[in-house]
C-alpha cells in the first residue's frame, strides 16, 4: 500500500519549482536546506518519479515535475482556502465578523480603486484581513486561488455567485501639459502624429480592441509596456496620449480626455465568489462592501 505523501512534501516541491534551488526554497519556506532536500527525496521515492535534475546551476524540473505542478498548485490553493475559511469560523453569533479573505483584481483596480473601499471596510469590520492578489490574469475561483474576484468579463461557471457592477469606461487621456505643447487631436490622423502609449505584447484583449483603434500601428507608439500601471504613470508624467479609466482620470484635474467621440471602451465589470462561500460571514461582508464601492466608483459617487 502506497503511503500518501505529507502536504509538506508538496509545499517544498512547489517552492523548489519556483525558486530553482534548495537554498532559495528553504529561505522562502523558513526551513533548512537539508530539510527541503529530504522532502524532495521523500516525494520522489514515494511517487517513483524523478522530479528534478540536480546540477551546479540548481534544480531543473523534469517533465514529470511540470506534469504534476498544476495538481500540487491545486492542493496549495485548497490548503490556503481551508485556512482562510477556518479563520472566520468557531465564533458565536454575536461576535464581530473576523477572518481572512483573498481578493484578486487587475493592477489598476488593485492600486487605484480598491484601497479606499478596503479602508471603509476596515472601519466597519476591523477583524477582517484582506489578502489582495494583484494580477491581470483571471484567477481560478473554482480551484480557490482566490475567494472573490473583480473581473472585466462575465463569469461563465454556474457555481459562482456573480454580480454585475456596471461598465468601467476607458478612453484616450493625456496630461494638460502635454496637450498645451502638442495640441489636442480630434481625428485618427492627428492622433497618429502624437506620442502614443501602448502595449508591448499582443494578447486576446488587445486583439479585441484593435478594431476600435483605427489604423494605429505598434510602431507609432512612443512608449510600450504590458503594465497598465506604467501606462497610467506615463500619462500622468506627460509622455503622451494613452488609454486609462475615465473615472480614474476624472480625479486628476490635470488629466484631459482626448477625442471621446472617437474612442470609448466599456469594460463589463463583475464581482464573483464561489457559492460555497455564501455562508462565510467575512467573505459575505467583503463581497457586499466591494459591490457597493465599485458601483459608487463607476457611477462617479
Amino acid at each position: 500500500m502506497t503511503i500518501e505523501p505529507n502536504w509538506d512534501l508538496y509545499r517544498s516541491f512547489l517552492s523548489v519549482l519556483k525558486e530553482g534551488s534548495l537554498s532559495g526554497a528553504a529561505r522562502a519556506l523558513g526551513l533548512t536546506q537539508p530539510t527541503v532536500g529530504r522532502h524532495i527525496d521523500a516525494l520522489e521515492q514515494t511517487l517513483g518519479l524523478s522530479l528534478f535534475t540536480r546540477s551546479q546551476a540548481g534544480f531543473i524540473a523534469t517533465e514529470a515535475a511540470h506534469a504534476l505542478q498544476p495538481y500540487a498548485e491545486t492542493l496549495a490553493a485548497a490548503s490556503s482556502a481551508l485556512l482562510r475559511a477556518a479563520s472566520g469560523l468557531g465564533r458565536g453569533a454575536d461576535a464581530a465578523i473576523q477572518g481572512m479573505v483573498r481578493v484578486t483584481a487587475s493592477e489598476v483596480v488593485s492600486v487605484e480603486v480598491l484601497p479606499p473601499l478596503l479602508a471603509r471596510l476596515r472601519e466597519s469590520h476591523p477583524g477582517i484581513t484582506v489578502q489582495l492578489a494583484v494580477s491581470n490574469r483571471i484567477e481560478n475561483l473554482l480551484r480557490r486561488d482566490a475567494d472573490i474576484a473583480v473581473r472585466m468579463q462575465r463569469p461563465e461557471q454556474d457555481v459562482l455567485v456573480a454580480r454585475r457592477v456596471g461598465n468601467i469606461e476607458l478612453g484616450f487621456h493625456a496630461h494638460r501639459r502635454y496637450l498645451e505643447r502638442h495640441g489636442i487631436p480630434r481625428t485618427w490622423e492627428e492622433i497618429a502624429r502624437h506620442a502614443l502609449i501602448g502595449i508591448e505584447t499582443e494578447n486576446a484583449f488587445t486583439r479585441k480592441l484593435q478594431p476600435l483603434l483605427g489604423n494605429l500601428a505598434a510602431n507609432q507608439f512612443a512608449l510600450r509596456s504590458d503594465s497598465d500601471l506604467v501606462h497610467l504613470a506615463s500619462i500622468r508624467a506627460g509622455i503622451g496620449i494613452g488609454i486609462c479609466q475615465v473615472r480614474l482620470a476624472a480625479r486628476d484635474p490635470d488629466l484631459v480626455r482626448v477625442a471621446p467621440d472617437l474612442l470609448t471602451i466599456p469594460l463589463d465589470t463583475w464581482l464573483a465568489m464561489h457559492e460555497n462561500l455564501r455562508g462565510n460571514p467575512a467573505c459575505a461582508a467583503v463581497y457586499t462592501a466591494l459591490a457597493a464601492g465599485l458601483e459608487d466608483y463607476i457611477n462617479g459617487n
